[in-house]
């Protein structure tokens, strides 16, 4: 780029493109001044009367909102930022995660929904007592905050790096004033609040995705050649049949590893079901259910199409080689800048955009751990009730101290690489023992306490060493991954290129072989150590007798195979029933103890 003569250094053009003016700081501002006043309505004027009313909107909500807010609280800035980033550093294969995508719905909606709905929870958790014992309760209580405090110091990370491209305002200096107007309206309007902001967020997330999709398309010359010069660098491929397991993505670790990904996090993760469950009914569940699916397939593709955007427009100067963007997670804010920073005001409806799919996701989380804290670490243990105001205080001090700790983690997180990959590999330190858990209750009913804490125990630990063995390294550069190739012929600025990592690890390095294993597969693998590992411990201590478990304890169609007891009480066999036996079963029980007891 030549200016009065001189050739401008990258340095200089990336301090050009900052051109974030007033007009786009108040869109800015608006968006979260309309997020605290939503707060405050239902904190102030509407305010929640009981802890239910507060955590789960005493099951009254309205399907569409609900829909509206699944989807905003599971798309974070991680997936409009990451998966951009995936496809311009990779190819499109992460599209086919779709296929995930519709098999984690029938399995959420035939499996795990019935569950949940039917027992009309608050806590996710406390199925685990019903079916287990409290200390697999709390358990299961540890991994939700485990899995919390590793996500959320992304989500909060990935928006202020946008923000940070198209300002030069420090990450950490916007990180804590957005954080807090975010714990402040979260703190005040529980989940009616929190639903709300959700929708106006997820009209905002759409808005900004239109908005550079359209002008993007345009400034390229047309849809044509965008999909020519994707097509052209061999990012535009057909799903990946390749059955090995140490390839980064193929239709089977998409598919199926995906599935397992997508079940924990939007079927049995306590932020989601927490949704699911301020809905009257499961007519009502199955319904948002479907339709987050068809929401999440539309912004998934909305993603993708941005990513080859970003490519389509920079195919012939490489802005992660000048280190025009510093982090990948810069790119699709530096292509907002590219074709929207001649006209104030639209950079700031991006930028707005960005932080609601962040806030939506942080928002969800704070208030779901409002609901573990009450529900799974202080009444079970509790020797005082607390009264109604008392409850309160501790929801809304849980939610603060939460938001503030996950602000301290962004200093850590920032070191870590690619968020796409980082949420999900890190994520399934806690996903794959958790949701091990959870399906061991539901479809195994052999399985005992026993065996369902040895088995979530020696899943997490695992979990712990093979996803912290593979992050360190991922972020010390020896383990790498094949990219896309990329071109700076026809750049018009002075920059030094960036020294590109050679990949240190190889198939045939086969000390190094499992670290290589797909992180989609993370989640599938935790979910049967932890299931194998339970199913074991209880066979060899006491299986669980089918008959004696609360039927609405288990899947629909594991119940149809259980046979019933032909009698209450069989000779000679002492019962411990699982759950409250039906007035006329135990009475019969007593008369025939009297009989015996006459003879």
């Amino acid at each position: 780029m030549v200016v009065n003569g001189k050739i401008l250094a990258v340095s200089e053009v990336g301090i050009s493109m900052q051109r974030f003016g007033w007009l786009d700081y108040t869109t800015f501002l608006a968006m979260l001044g309309i997020c605290l006043l939503v707060g405050m309505y239902f904190g102030i004027w509407k305010k929640a009367e009981t802890a239910q009313e507060y955590l789960v909107a005493s099951r009254s909500m309205g399907v569409i909102p609900i829909s509206m807010s699944l989807l905003a609280s599971w798309v974070s800035g991680i997936s409009l930022l990451g998966i951009p980033t995936e496809v311009y550093v990779y190819g499109i294969q992460y599209i086919y995660i779709l296929g995930g995508f519709v098999l984690a719905t029938i399995l959420m909606g035939s499996i795990f929904l019935p569950v949940f709905q039917g027992l009309e929870l608050t806590s996710t958790y406390e199925y685990h007592e019903r079916r287990f014992s409290k200390t697999v309760r709390l358990f299961g209580s540890i991994l939700f905050t485990i899995k919390m405090l590793s996500w959320l110091p992304l989500v909060i990370y990935v928006p202020a790096l946008a923000f940070n491209q198209v300002t030069g305002i420090n990450v950490h200096l916007i990180t804590p004033v957005v954080c807090i107007f975010c714990i402040f309206y979260t703190s005040m309007g529980g989940i009616k609040g929190v639903v709300w902001t959700d929708v106006i967020q997820l009209i905002l997330m759409f808005g900004a995705l239109i908005l550079v999709i359209v002008k993007g398309t345009i400034d390229v010359g047309g849809i044509g050649n965008v999909l020519q010069r994707n097509w052209d660098s061999n990012r535009i491929e057909s799903p990946n049949f390749d059955l090995d397991p140490l390839a980064r993505h193929t239709i089977w670790a998409l598919v199926i590893g995906g599935t397992f990904f997508i079940v924990q996090t939007a079927g049995v993760n306590q932020n989601m079901i927490q949704r699911y469950l301020s809905l009257p009914s499961m007519k009502h569940s199955r319904r948002a259910l479907w339709a987050f699916l068809a929401g999440i397939t539309v912004l998934l593709s909305f993603c993708c199409y941005c990513g080859m955007l970003i490519y389509a427009t920079f195919y012939k100067c490489d802005p992660l080689t000048t280190t025009l963007a510093r982090e990948k997670d810069q790119l699709l804010p530096l292509l907002v800048m590219e074709i929207l920073g001649d006209f104030p005001g639209l950079p700031g409806i991006f930028v707005a955009g960005i932080f609601s799919a962040a806030l939506s996701s942080l928002s969800t989380a704070l208030n779901a751990m409002a609901a573990i804290v009450l529900e799974d670490f202080y009444k079970p243990f509790a020797k005082k009730e607390l009264t109604e105001k008392q409850t309160f205080i501790l929801m809304k001090t849980t939610v603060i101290v939460t938001g503030v700790v996950c602000i301290g983690l962004v200093f850590v997180v920032e070191k870590l690489g690619a968020v796409l990959q980082l949420s999900t590999s890190i994520g399934s330190i806690a996903n794959g023992p958790s949701l091990g858990v959870s399906a061991m209750g539901i479809l195994l009913p052999w399985v005992n306490s026993k065996g369902a804490l040895c088995g979530g125990l020696t899943s997490l630990a695992f979990m712990i060493w093979y996803c912290f063995k593979t992050q360190s390294m991922i972020a010390s550069g020896d383990l790498t991954f094949p990219e896309k190739p990329v071109s700076t012929e026809e750049c018009h600025y002075d920059f030094t290129p960036k020294i590109s990592i050679m990949n240190n690890i190889t198939h045939t390095d086969e000390q190094f072989m499992i670290y290589r294993l797909s992180y989609l597969w993370y989640c599938l693998i935790g979910t049967f150590v932890a299931m194998f590992i339970g199913l074991l411990v209880s066979m060899v201590t006491k299986p669980t007798d089918p008959r004696d478990i609360d039927p609405k304890l288990l899947a629909p169609f594991v119940r149809k195979m259980i046979k019933p007891r032909k009698f209450s009480n069989q000779p000679k066999e002492t019962i411990i029933y699982a759950y409250e036996q039906p007035a006329k079963v135990l009475d019969n029980h007593n008369e025939n103890n009297t009989a015996d007891v006459k003879v």
